[in-house]
Parts: structure tokens; C-alpha cells; sequence
């Protein structure tokens, strides 16, 4: 299967909501939800898309003769590239009826663990989709992050007992899904957080604990003052909140305030090698990508996130090459201009 046949493929299942766009670059959808869509004026994925391509790599062939080291450890996960795959929930509503949550996680977990990376695990109203996630990285010998919504005490507490059996070694939260309509009516109460109630929160977890959704660096610095181990930064694709600002063009100052001392990851617009290396550079440690890993499950399965994450880390491999980056800590803000 080439990757044109996968997005081929993919769009029988994915159309109305999603076009599997040779570009997934968040403007045929819009702001199409349910679909992949972003919030408000919609704009919101365009942005996470175009503020990469604002940034170039500065190309420098005067080096020793090398094959670039890709390895990337990750509490413990030893994986071939510094790519996730990222959570996503009700794939049935926003991309299309061929799958489930729990289909789709089985799926993706698996098939992530195969390919040498790992996958953020989605959450929900349906309980059993928490059930079936840890259930596919036990079964994976807990090669995988399970992502919990921003739930009250009670049912965060019945979260982490599955998360717990899982056997991760690490797990996240997006926090930054307090903004999602199903949590604000919830009953009893989900949502925001203080900063006191998420370090709580993090001590209830009993392991590593990963905060998705940070876009300041006082944000970074409360997650820090809980006792997080790591962040993404992250607007949930523009989905939660209008008018953010990119990723990319917060991701240098926040990861300039806590990279030495925490894990920083990134999501949001990033679609090639060339994209992840331009992430390094600004500081991040890895990446996350979401909407084209649900293109590669709908369009080819297994064999379809294999496809997508072998293509991202040959343009990762080829990028160090031609940058003279021999390993991952090579890549430094040198080697961009912004």
C-alpha cells in the first residue's frame, strides 16, 4: 500500500466529516463538528498548520558521514522515533461508523506498539472505552499512554484503578478538555482544575503524570508546581477554544521555562518529518499527531499506521541528514530560521 492508496481509501469511510485531505491542514474542515473541526470561526487547525510552515530548516552537508539515531525514551519506553500517536474520542461521530472507540484503540495501540511508538489512548462518556484502552496496552505489555478526561475525584478514582492494571508507565490527562460540551453539564462536576486539586489529582494517579493542554508558561509552571513530570502543548486542535494562538508559537518559550526540568511534548498542525524536526529544534522532546493517524487506521488498518509512521520518520532521518544532526539532542534552534 503506497500512502496515496491509504488516503484513497480512507475517504469512502471518513466522508462527510473528514476528506482525508492530501494536506491535513484544517480547512475543508473547518469548523464542521461533528467532524474534525475546529471551534468558533474554525480557524484554529489552520493556524497549528500554517505557523509550521513559517518556519524553515537551515540546511549545513559539512559533517561527518552519519545515519541519524532517531531513538527516543520515554519513561522507560524505548521507541524508534519521537512520535505519538494522539487521543482521539468518538471516531464514530466525527470521522465515520466504520469503527468505534474501542474498535479504533484496539486498533491503533497495537498497531503503534509494532511500529516502535506509542499511542496517547482516548476517554469518554462510555466508560467502556477507558475499559478497553487499558485493556490494549496491558496486552501490549503497557506500551502506551492512557489519557483520562478531566473528571471529578469520584470517577477519576475508578479511572485509575483500570489505568493502574494497564501497567504504563506513565499516564496523561488532558486538561484542556474541560472546554468539551459533553464535560460542562456533567453532574457531579468535571472540568478546570486548581492547581492544588490537580496535584492531588497527580497523587491519586501513582504514576509519572503527563498534562495535555498547556498554552502559557504559567500554565506550564502551575502543571510543574502539581508535580507533573511532563506537558503538551496543545490547543486540542483549535476544538475546545477560538482564536488561540498556534502551538508552534508558544512551544519556544514554554519549553524554555520548564524543558530542564519536565518532558515537553507538542501537538497540533504537525504533518511531516520536517515538522518534527522543526519541534525539536524549538524544544520540544517528541511530537503528537492525531487527525492523520485516524486516516491511516480507517484507511489501511495496522498496516496503515505502519505506513504513516514509517513515512514521518523517514522524513524525520532525512531532515537530520540533511542538517547535520546525528542524534535527537543534535537538534538544536541552530538549525531552524524563525
Amino acid at each position: 500500500m503506497t500512502y496515496q492508496e491509504l488516503l484513497d481509501k480512507a475517504r469512502a469511510d471518513l466522508k462527510p466529516h473528514c476528506m482525508a485531505c492530501e494536506q491535513c491542514n484544517g480547512r475543508a474542515c473547518g469548523n464542521k463538528i461533528p467532524g474534525p473541526g475546529s471551534k468558533g470561526t474554525g480557524d484554529g487547525a489552520a493556524r497549528n498548520y500554517d505557523a509550521w510552515r513559517e518556519i524553515r530548516v537551515n540546511m549545513d552537508t559539512i559533517h561527518p558521514l552519519f545515519e541519524p539515531d532517531t531513538a527516543f525514551d520515554f519513561f522507560g519506553m524505548k521507541m524508534k522515533y519521537p512520535i505519538f500517536a494522539g487521543p482521539v474520542g468518538a471516531v464514530n461521530m466525527h470521522y465515520g461508523e466504520k469503527y468505534n472507540d474501542i474498535e479504533y484503540n484496539n486498533i491503533l495501540v497495537k498497531a503503534c506498539a509494532d511500529a516502535g511508538i506509542a499511542a496517547f489512548t482516548g476517554d469518554g462518556m462510555n466508560a467502556e472505552v477507558m475499559v478497553a484502552a487499558t485493556k490494549a496496552i496491558a496486552a501490549c505489555d503497557g506500551y502506551g499512554i492512557p489519557t483520562v478526561k478531566p473528571w471529578d475525584a469520584n470517577t477519576l478514582k475508578d479511572k485509575f484503578a483500570l489505568v493502574a492494571q494497564s501497567n504504563c508507565s506513565v499516564v496523561a490527562m488532558d486538561i484542556d478538555a474541560a472546554g468539551l460540551p459533553f464535560l460542562k453539564n456533567c453532574d457531579p462536576p468535571a472540568g478546570a482544575k486548581s492547581t492544588e486539586e490537580l496535584a492531588d489529582i497527580i497523587k491519586m494517579a501513582g504514576k509519572p503524570f503527563i498534562v495535555k493542554g498547556i498554552m502559557t508558561v504559567q500554565g506550564a509552571l502551575k502543571a510543574r508546581e502539581a508535580g507533573a513530570k511532563g506537558i503538551v502543548v496543545s490547543n486540542h486542535g483549535g476544538r475546545v477554544l477560538d482564536q488561540c494562538p498556534a502551538t508552534a508559537e508558544v512551544l519556544y518559550d514554554i519549553a524554555q521555562a520548564v524543558g530542564d526540568d519536565m518532558t515537553v511534548l507538542v501537538d497540533g498542525g504537525i504533518r511531516s518529518g520536517v515538522d518534527v524536526f522543526k519541534a525539536l529544534a524549538l524544544g520540544a522532546d517528541a511530537v503528537i499527531i492525531a487527525r492523520p493517524y485516524v486516516t491511516a487506521v480507517y484507511g489501511g488498518a495496522e498496516e496503515g499506521v505502519t505506513l504513516y509512521t514509517e513515512k514521518i520518520g523517514a522524513e524525520l532521518s532525512d531532515t537530520m541528514k540533511m542538517c547535520g544532526a546525528a542524534s535527537l539532542p543534535d537538534i538544536t534552534e541552530g538549525m531552524i530560521w524563525w
